[in-house]
């Protein structure tokens, strides 16, 4: 595979959408902890809502803008799709990160690893999801 090729990869955007997605989520997280003085549950809990909505628009727009979802009624129909066909990928990512924050010697109790260990469990699974419920081929 060239790296032309491998730039072009829906995979690799998905993938880099996901690192800002994390990025947006650690700063949420950190102003809900520090900011707010939020548990370390609910403030990931919100962290996690506000990326999920930031990897849904950078999605439509970079990893599957040609099977994006026209006319305002159909865009909330899709956020609503996205939103509930990761749900099962978010509920590996907060679990994985519930788990390490509770139960994990340190420093892998860290509620910034555990962020970026939940976030890696789910892409897999979230891209799956993604390309064949919420941004299916145009037929």
């Amino acid at each position: 595979m060239t790296i032309g090729a491998f730039l072009q990869s829906r995979f690799l955007r998905f993938a880099l959408v996901g690192v800002g997605g994390f990025i947006v989520n650690e700063v949420v997280l950190a102003a809900m902890l520090r900011g707010l003085h939020l548990d370390r549950y609910s403030g990931q809990l919100i962290a996690y809502l506000v990326a999920a909505t930031f990897t849904w628009w950078a999605n439509r727009q970079l990893t599957f803008a040609d099977r994006a979802a026209a006319g305002t009624k159909s865009i909330v129909a899709e956020w609503i799709a996205f939103l509930a066909a990761n749900a099962l990928g978010g509920l590996v990512n907060y679990a994985v990160y519930a788990s390490l924050v509770a139960l994990a010697p340190q420093p892998f109790d860290n509620p910034y690893l555990a962020v970026a260990a939940g976030s890696i469990a789910g892409l897999a699974f979230n891209f799956a999801m993604s390309s064949r419920l919420v941004f299916r081929e145009k037929k």
